[in-house]
């Protein structure tokens, strides 16, 4: 039995998105999980051995969950942001992707992701790997290795494309199915497959039909684009003139459910809001990549107004960081413009709502917040510790803050300098 007991703040959103701070706290973990938290601990009581106590200025919060990244892209990262979305895919992001064809490349940059998103906190991660399924299970390798929670994507595209960056319908459910096996055959509770149908324009009615069949075979999540960008929407209209919206497309398909995350939602209709809240399926929020590549400004707090499940993603390559703490400040950015483009009276987010969306919107999107997503008990130790005053950090400490303040600076100014240690379930990973 591994037992280790941790001292120190505790901030933390609860499910309905209310801060939460306990100024003194002790953890109790044993074998990952958190078996008990108390408040106002008794410090001269505690035992000599397997204990952290956090120094001055540091503190604990849940880690981050990000719903939506292209481990592919990472490569692209900066690059393109001239074009808009279907442009920069067909200039700079497929003649990429295919590159994964060479396992070797995929190992390379594979074994970079997952080291880069962990060092910037991202303890579970929801990745698109690659359309080829050998490469994709390589991603999945990458994160048992270095303990990161993480659902791997092999991606499926079954439309005919001129550069051959496809699979036939047969072939790519074969290979989704060998390669959902290769994941599982890791054993890794951690590590999952997840279904990935690229988007509608790539995929047919017949595959997406199929995908959904094997979602539910396996017990899988699925994960797909929805509305990103206008000339998107209208292609996918003209590619299926039976279905009135984007969203019917999917639930044509029965690829809605409970366990199905759609990333952006930039432009849905009111009844594709409806739908999705009947579904109970996520919209991923992925602001950076959204203003990069100029699809739109996605007003969440309409999304969650209909009580539709919402997390957050950086969406690498399209968005220009794979830290969370940028995609929350794209995410308050956004909400403040739009905002300030509204004539009637409109309440943006501010950095409460961004974290939330980053810890327990995400893992409430991933349908595991029986596990992760915050610092309780019954729940794994996915967790940062943060350091506002770390040597050589972007926060000068040249006043007297609230620990609140310190949460709130961390949030709009800190970096990845600023998290100084990082555990999932239990396990250090940075």
């Amino acid at each position: 039995m591994n037992r280790h007991l941790y001292v120190g703040p505790i901030i933390q959103t609860n499910e309905f998105g209310k801060l939460l701070i306990k100024e003194s706290a002790t953890i109790l973990v044993e074998d990952g999980t958190i078996m008990e938290i108390e408040e106002t601990p008794d410090l001269s009581s505690l035992p000599n051995s397997s204990i952290t106590i956090l120094k001055p200025d540091q503190f604990f919060i849940p880690g981050f969950i990000d719903c939506h990244i292209h481990a592919v892209q990472l490569p692209n990262i900066g690059t393109g942001y001239d074009k808009d979305l279907l442009d920069w895919l067909n200039t700079y992001t497929f003649p990429l992707e295919r590159k994964f064809s060479d396992e070797k490349y995929a190992d390379k940059v594979f074994d970079t992701v997952v080291k880069r998103t962990l060092s910037v906190g991202t303890t579970t991660a929801c990745y698109f790997a690659s359309l080829y399924g050998n490469s994709s299970t390589i991603l999945a390798q990458k994160a048992s290795q270095y303990r990161q929670r993480a659902f791997i994507g092999k991606i499926n595209m079954d439309r005919t494309r001129d550069d051959n960056y496809y699979e036939n319908t047969e072939e790519s459910l074969n290979n989704t199915v060998k390669f959902i096996n290769s994941v599982q055959d890791l054993n890794d509770p951690l590590v999952k497959p997840i279904i990935t149908p690229r988007f509608a324009l790539s995929c047919t009615m017949e595959m997406m039909k199929e995908l959904a069949e094997i979602a539910i075979d396996h017990n899988l999540n699925i994960q797909t684009h929805v509305s990103e960008n206008q000339s998107e929407i209208q292609v996918c209209k003209e590619m299926f003139p039976d279905c009135p919206t984007y969203t019917d497309v999917y639930e044509t398909a029965e690829l809605l459910t409970h366990k199905t995350l759609l990333a952006h939602g930039v432009h849905l209709e009111d009844s594709e809001l409806e739908l999705l809240k009947k579904r109970r399926t996520a919209i991923i929020h992925c602001p950076s990549s959204n203003t990069c590549l100029k699809s739109g400004l996605c007003d969440i707090q309409r999304i969650r107004s209909y009580g539709i499940k919402v997390g957050l993603g950086t969406d690498v390559a399209g968005g220009q960081s794979v830290c969370m703490l940028d995609a929350m400040r794209s995410a308050i950015q956004v909400s403040n413009h739009i905002a300030m483009l509204k004539k009637q009276p409109y309440k943006p987010i501010n950095y409460i709502d961004a974290f939330h969306l980053a810890t327990i919107g995400g893992a409430k999107a991933l349908d595991i917040f029986d596990v992760t997503g915050e610092l309780s008990p019954g729940k794994h130790f996915d967790a940062l510790i943060i350091d506002v005053s770390t040597p050589n950090g972007p926060l000068d400490n040249l006043g007297d803050y609230t620990l609140e303040e310190k949460f709130q600076r961390f949030i709009h100014s800190g970096d990845d300098r600023n998290i100084v240690e990082a555990y999932v379930f239990g396990h250090k990973v940075k």
